[in-house]
């Protein structure tokens, strides 16, 4: 079996938590993740001015190439440059389009929302960003949201539940608890 493969889209203001937490139980979990910077950045000063220096840049990572899943993290303004980002939009638009999985958190489903992704479908979100996304999508209040293709989740405390829920789903159960237990991370069922 192909291993499975991840794209995290990072921008200037992203949520740091979210966006480490995330990758590091998915490369725990055996999932090749590439962290991409949205304006082809070297290192991304996120929302806590913690810098995070990327894998590739997101013109090399997203050309030509396909990931199972992409993955965007919260952070108001690193969301807000993946909703205007027009190369983001087309990521997600051919992700969309091939029914592939999408998975964004706290404020990032914005960008969902930007880019007409799932509209209709349920979804959560940072909770000041209820009344943006209310209209378009059906908003329930969990730690993480999975319908279909899109994945969403609360914030930085819910990074954990959101990185163990995409590798069950692209793995399975049993290798989520497997490193939910060696984290020590008891919560995950």
């Amino acid at each position: 079996m192909a291993k499975k493969t991840a794209i995290l889209v990072i921008a200037d203001g992203s949520e740091e938590m979210e966006a480490v937490i995330t990758v590091d139980v998915l490369r725990r979990a055996g999932i090749a993740v590439t962290v991409a910077g949205v304006w082809d950045a070297n290192c991304v000063k996120c929302s806590r001015d913690i810098k995070i220096c990327t894998d590739a840049r997101f013109t090399d990572a997203t050309c030509d190439k396909s990931y199972d899943i992409v993955i965007l993290p919260g952070g108001l303004s690193g969301s807000k440059a993946l909703a205007s980002s027009v190369e983001v939009g087309r990521l997600l638009e051919e992700q969309d389009r091939e029914n592939k999985l999408i998975a964004a958190i706290c404020a990032a489903p914005i960008a969902l929302k930007a880019h007409n992704i799932g509209k209709g479908k349920r979804i959560t979100s940072y909770p000041t960003m209820k009344n943006d996304l209310c209209n378009d999508y059906k908003y329930v209040e969990e730690k993480v949201v999975i319908d279909g293709n899109i994945i969403t989740s609360q914030g930085p405390a819910t990074a954990f539940d959101f990185g163990l829920t995409i590798v069950e789903i692209l793995l399975n159960k049993e290798t989520a608890l497997t490193v939910a237990k060696a984290m020590l991370y008891e919560n995950y069922k």
